[in-house]
């Protein structure tokens, strides 16, 4: 009987198992096939855990971003209100400021203009007084006038009292 080449690959084939099982081959390949699943699982776990303490710190970090930008902008917002509230309170102040000063103005005016009336109506009176004092005393007497001259001057002097007062 002869065997062909078939036979002999069929054969040793067979015999390629039987060694396999012998050795306990697939039991081995199978344990380690197991180990690197489940090490694997746990990488998948750890990162899984991992993935979501990072979730867990992006949210908390948005959170705080968020309450930060919303506490900035009310910062802004009052920063705003203060501003536009210090202009108002100043220009009041100025102007208030400038009517204080009008005020004194016009009144250091009307001071100034009494005293000029006052003193252009002193001199007028002591012009008229030379002049008539001149005219009595180159037409009359000395003794008329004299007397006429003090009746005169009490009279101004009451006069001007009168109108002072």
């Amino acid at each position: 009987m002869a065997f062909d080449a078939t036979f002999w690959v069929a054969i040793s084939f067979i015999i390629f198992f039987v060694v396999l099982i012998y050795f306990k081959i697939p039991q081995k390949v199978n344990e380690i096939l197991d180990k690197q699943i489940i090490d694997i699982k746990k990488e998948i776990e750890e990162s899984e855990k991992l993935r979501s303490e990072s979730k867990a710190l992006l949210d908390k970090a948005q959170n705080k971003l968020d309450s930060a930008n919303s506490e900035s902008k009310k910062i802004l917002d009052q920063a705003k209100k203060d501003g536009e509230s210090l202009i108002i309170e100043m220009n009041n102040k100025f102007h208030k400021s400038a009517e204080i000063k009008k005020n004194l103005a016009v009144t250091k005016v009307t001071q100034m203009k009494d005293a000029a009336i006052k003193q252009i109506r002193n001199a007028s009176i002591k012009i008229a007084i030379d002049s008539a004092k001149k005219i009595i005393s180159t037409s009359v007497d000395k003794s008329k006038l004299d007397t006429l001259f003090q009746k005169k001057l009490e009279e101004t002097k009451l006069s001007l009292k009168n109108i002072n007062s």
